[in-house]
């Protein structure tokens, strides 16, 4: 077997691993697996004869293709609401059930947070702590030192964990509550959902939110049990600026947070919320 052939062999064992990598990075199937092509030719074009770990090389190669799609990606980011719809495009190149099954396997939550992670943050977390890559190995990626590539992932966990103070059985519970809510509406179960709105709950969305087809403001907890019956399936509990709340994120992509308020154990107030300014200034970790 040639050179060239025995190569393309050995990276396709390998592909499956590098896939995943990618995605945990950028969040997106589509740019997944564009990142694992330009890692092939970089793989192809360069002497592999003397690399006696294909696997760490390689994901060394995918992590560099990964930070720089990602500076790229925001240096190109737009504020207007416009984007929104825009920034599907890429996404929608894949099968959309494919990626929402990857996203629920990889945990959407979890890719929402990295979302808010610079480039270099993103880098040196996902492949220190999802891959066990050694910092040693992460610091040319990021062109720092292995102590501040330490150090960067540090930050960037907790930039994920947020901090857990005081209260945090009481927000615990509040999260549970959150996830059980969503259950019940993603499964239709009308009477569930009634039981945990209070009886005078409301819902409240910003104008971006009312765009993005968030619906209206709703009033009465009866109204909310039916509004969100069987209708909240891309929504994951997720913790906002340290309080239970939800997300939208469909294929990873985000589009807008709830805020919750609680009368006792009951949700008493519901808040859509996408605009951008309000959205950057939310911190969106997990539990």
């Amino acid at each position: 077997m040639k050179g060239h052939e025995l190569l393309a062999q050995r990276f396709e064992e390998h592909r499956s691993h590098l896939r995943a990598v990618a995605y945990r990075m950028l969040g997106s199937l589509s740019e997944a697996d564009d990142a694992v092509q330009v890692t092939w030719l970089k793989a192809a074009g360069a002497d592999t004869g003397d690399v006696a770990n294909l696997a760490g090389w390689l994901t060394t190669v995918v992590g560099r293709v990964c930070l720089d799609m990602l500076r790229s990606r925001e240096s190109r980011r737009e504020d207007s609401l416009d984007e929104h719809g825009a920034g599907l495009e890429p996404r929608l190149r894949t099968d959309p059930e494919e990626e929402a099954l990857l996203a629920d396997s990889v945990g959407l939550a979890l890719l929402v947070v990295l979302d808010k992670l610079s480039p270099t943050e993103r880098i040196a977390f996902v492949l220190h702590d999802l891959f066990a890559v050694p910092f040693a190995d992460i610091a040319p990626i990021v062109d720092r030192s292995p102590e501040t590539t330490q150090r960067i992932a540090s930050r960037a966990r907790r930039r994920v964990r947020g901090n857990s103070g005081s209260g945090s059985d009481d927000r615990m519970r509040r999260y549970r509550a959150v996830e059980t809510f969503l259950r019940a509406a993603q499964n239709g179960e009308f009477e569930a959902l009634l039981a945990m709105l209070d009886p005078d709950a409301s819902y409240r969305t910003d104008e971006a939110a009312r765009l993005l087809g968030a619906g209206t403001d709703l009033d009465g907890g009866r109204v909310l049990a039916a509004a969100f019956c069987g209708k909240a399936r891309p929504a994951r509990a997720i913790m906002l600026d340290s309080e239970p709340g939800m997300v939208l994120a469909p294929h990873g992509m985000l589009m807008l947070v709830m805020t919750l308020r609680f009368a006792g154990e009951r949700i008493a107030e519901i808040t859509a919320v996408a605009d951008d300014d309000r959205l950057s200034r939310i911190e969106l970790t997990l539990p």
